[in-house]
């Protein structure tokens, strides 16, 4: 339950204070949204007290905020603005995008839960706020996909472009991203502009869900729920990663991947083999396991 996994998240590290139970919290009016953000701000205050060099940044960036749309969208503004692309008038986009949107605010959560509950380098939902640029450029990512379904694909990918400039993360405003996704250090990641990435998704650095030719309509790779795709890996074409499929490191998937199976290698190929590829019960992309049933692939262990 997401409750659950909030809890065991902000109770993981000694120096954090947890939340309030679901209960509790039901009983005072408040939701996940509202325990995160208390959480959050519990976190920021702490840090603020610990470094005096950071209270300044910590109290403009969260602190001085009453919501975590407003804190985030001041702080992706403040990421993404440049000389002609002002941080007000970011600032303004964000803020009004996420107030109108439940289903982005949520998402958001999700996503934090998510680095928290799946990254042992995540040592609190502040830290993932302020310094994960994967979590950054796909809240980025969010609203300049709100904007495409808007036909405002000028600002879209002029978002898209920022994004790409200062996260060096280039997912393209059209591709669909469901929620509870991880980008785990994010650099180099490149989305294309007719992938779906569905949910409980982890992705790491340098994977390419990319297209081939030069041909256009739907030519972008389908991405499953719970799917773990390690660094490097690299998906073509307009191909489907089953639900709970795990893609290698360094793998070059051309074909579609079955549920719950193991791709690895260049082309790629199916741990335990084409006609009885084995079967994982875990959820790769929550698990973060990249090396179950390694000795069936490879005979040359270190």
């Amino acid at each position: 339950m997401p409750g659950e996994e909030l809890r065991a998240a902000a109770t993981s590290s000694p120096q954090l204070q947890p939340p309030p139970s679901p209960m509790d919290a039901a009983e005072d009016g408040g939701d996940e949204e509202a325990q995160v953000w208390d959480q959050i701000k519990a976190e920021a205050k702490r840090d603020a007290e610990a470094e005096p060099a950071l209270a300044s940044y910590l109290y403009s960036t969260i602190l001085a905020h009453p919501s975590l749309e407003r804190s985030l969208s001041f702080h992706l503004g403040n990421k993404l603005c440049s000389s002609t692309l002002l941080s007000t008038l970011l600032y303004d986009l964000f803020l009004d995008t996420f107030s109108n949107d439940p289903s982005l605010r949520s998402a958001a959560v999700a996503d934090l839960i998510a680095a928290r509950v799946r990254d042992p380098a995540c040592v609190s939902f502040s830290h993932c706020l302020l310094n994960y640029k994967g979590f950054l450029a796909c809240q980025a990512h969010r609203v300049a996909h709100k904007l495409w379904s808007q036909s405002r694909r000028a600002l879209a990918l002029a978002l898209q472009s920022r994004v790409a400039d200062v996260f060096a993360v280039d997912i393209h405003p059209a591709a669909k991203i469901g929620k509870a996704v991880l980008f785990d250090h994010a650099t180099g990641v490149v989305v294309g502009e007719t992938a779906v990435i569905g949910n409980n998704v982890s992705i790491l650095h340098h994977v390419t869900l990319g297209g081939t030719g030069k041909f256009g309509g739907d030519r972008h790779p389908k991405i499953g729920d719970g799917v773990l795709i390690g660094a490097g890996a690299t998906i073509l074409g307009n191909v489907k990663i089953g639900e709970g499929a795990k893609i290698g490191a360094g793998s070059v998937v051309l074909i579609d991947v079955p549920p719950k199976t193991t791709a690895v290698g260049n082309p790629a190929r199916l741990v335990g083999g084409k006609n009885k590829p084995r079967q994982h019960d875990e959820v790769p992309g929550e698990s973060m396991d990249h090396t179950s049933f390694i000795t069936e692939w490879s005979d040359y262990v270190i």
